[in-house]
């Protein structure tokens, strides 16, 4: 398993499992378009990019790089890593029939492919972790605070996000993957405890 300390955007779920198969980083997805109507997303994205830096890695094809043209848009560059990955022509085992252009996308590619485009970009493969494991929110955290598992967990969740201005649709997986990437443990326990248990 590789750390990176920066954030990384794919596109789509099978992108981030491909990448969390090989990488121990915190992984969002663009849901294809979805992001150009996600307002939300995009601000807490630029929050992300700005504590710890994103590397963008979209598929190479031209729906790829109209995303990408769009995330380098509205994120300020100089937060941004642009990670291209080779055009290599083939399908995905799950799907019937290759995309328009004929390319794997991201989760087609081998993690060998993927860790030499990183490191073309000049990503560092062993820079480490940039919170402590032990200084990371989990579930049981999630749990504990009432944030899932409980009658009331969603409107806790609700006020959670209006409170650190994040989307308010993200699942308990989503939430978490977005908090570790902005807020230390303590940091949250103390958002909590004076803002939303009462």
């Amino acid at each position: 398993m590789i750390t990176l300390k920066q954030a990384v955007i794919v596109e789509g779920k099978y992108d981030k499992i491909k990448l969390k198969s090989f990488l121990d980083a915190e992984i969002f997805t663009t849901d294809g378009f979805g992001i150009f109507k996600n307002k939300e997303k995009v601000q807490m994205l630029r929050r992300i990019a700005e504590q710890k830096g994103l590397i963008i890695l979209t598929d190479s094809d031209s729906a790829g790089f109209v995303i990408r043209g769009h995330l380098t848009g509205v994120i300020d560059p100089k937060y941004v890593t642009n990670v291209f990955v080779p055009e290599i022509k083939g399908k995905e085992k799950r799907k019937t029939q290759s995309s328009a252009q004929g390319l794997l996308g991201v989760e087609g590619l081998s993690g060998q492919v993927i860790l030499e485009a990183l490191k073309k970009a000049g990503v560092d493969l062993d820079g480490g972790c940039t919170t402590e494991q032990n200084d990371r929110m989990t579930h049981t955290d999630l749990y504990n605070l009432g944030l899932s598992g409980g009658a009331d967990s969603k409107q806790k969740r609700k006020q959670l996000t209006d409170r650190l201005a994040l989307p308010s649709g993200m699942s308990t997986n989503q939430l978490l993957t977005a908090l570790n990437s902005l807020y230390t443990r303590q940091e949250l326990y103390d958002i909590f405890e004076k803002d939303v248990s009462k």
